[in-house]
């Protein structure tokens, strides 16, 4: 299960993602959907741990991304989107 709760990412002064929150039950499919800027990237490289946010946290079957990060990816696969085709984002729990 992914547990995404009040998660804030700010650049300076640009908020990218404000007070997300959605939980993802295990073996479910979900798709992120919305224009160019919408923090769709952003909220996927908080997810997997590749950035911190700003505020609020993601757990992964029990563990926090940033606090038992280790523990946390051993729980998930993440395919980048190739660079031709930025269309396509999959992540496993």
């Amino acid at each position: 299960m992914i547990e995404v709760r009040h998660l804030t990412k700010r650049y300076g002064d640009t908020l990218a993602v404000d007070d997300l929150n959605f939980t993802i039950e295990k073996g479910r499919i979900y798709g992120f959907l919305g224009p160019n800027g919408a923090g769709k990237s952003t909220t996927m490289n908080i997810i997997t741990g590749y950035l911190a946010s700003t505020d609020g946290s993601v757990t992964i079957n029990g563990h926090d991304i940033l606090e038992d990060a280790e523990a946390a990816k051993k729980n998930i696969g993440y395919r980048a989107p190739r660079r031709t085709c930025a269309c396509r984002r999959f992540i496993l729990i």
